[in-house]
């Protein structure tokens, strides 16, 4: 006795023998009575699925997983879960993540964030670092950075351009890095699409200065545009 060999190359978590299926005749039920078959299927279709997996299910899970371990039959790769703009979960969230990071199967999880001091998500008053909590940032290694240089941005944007396979001279390339220090780096890339399409309508195929001046006058970054919303604060409906 075993399982069939037709699932030999799936994977999951299993023991089983694999042994040749039957290649014999198929039968088949020829003569229905009432509609059963119809009815089986019928009910089969309408039949709600479960779509959260339950904390028995859970706990089950991990034994077998753990009992395979122990016996040597496998091995327990761990995983990688990159959380970006973590700042943007709600408390809850944190509550069951700090929970899970105590599991002996839990990934390795990176967060990141722009955020300084802020209020956690879900409450009303509770202000801490990058918008963790206290006890969850305490488990945490903190990765140092710094601010680019304008000799980096110069290469991040440069780099990007010639992904997007844009041709750009060194003069609109220093615009770009000089505006990117006043607002940011992110602006500053995103303004080398409108700049392409503002040298081709020029018919030139490399970005220049006064394509990318263009762009800046045409499109508002987000310190700019916060700054026209305060200042015409009255023209917009409240």
């Amino acid at each position: 006795l075993g399982r069939s060999d037709t699932y030999a190359t799936e994977f999951d978590l299993e023991a089983e023998e694999y042994v040749p299926g039957s290649k014999g005749r198929n039968i088949a039920n020829t003569r229905p009575q009432g509609g059963q078959d119809i009815m089986s299927m019928m009910g089969q279709i309408m039949k709600q699925k479960r779509t959260e997996i339950t904390d028995k299910l859970r706990k089950e899970i991990n034994k077998v997983v753990n009992k395979y371990i122990d016996e040597g039959i496998a091995e327990l790769v761990p995983g990688v879960l990159f959380i970006d703009e973590v700042h943007m979960l709600d408390i809850e969230c944190f509550t069951y993540l700090n929970r899970a990071l105590e599991s002996t199967i839990a990934p390795i999880v990176i967060f990141a964030s722009n955020r300084g001091m802020c209020v956690i998500r879900g409450t009303e008053d509770i202000v801490s670092p990058h918008g963790i909590p206290i006890d969850l940032l305490d488990r945490l290694l903190i990765i140092r950075t710094l601010p680019y240089t304008s000799e980096e941005i110069k290469i991040i944007i440069r780099l990007r351009a010639k992904t997007e396979e844009l041709q750009i001279t060194d003069a609109a390339l220093d615009i770009l890095t000089k505006q990117s220090t006043v607002s940011s780096l992110r602006y500053a890339i995103q303004l080398l699409a409108p700049s392409s399409i503002f040298a081709k309508v020029n018919g030139r195929q490399e970005i220049d200065v006064q394509d990318v001046e263009e762009s800046i006058a045409l499109f508002l970054d987000g310190k700019e545009s916060a700054k026209v919303a305060q200042i015409q604060s009255k023209s917009f409906i409240k």
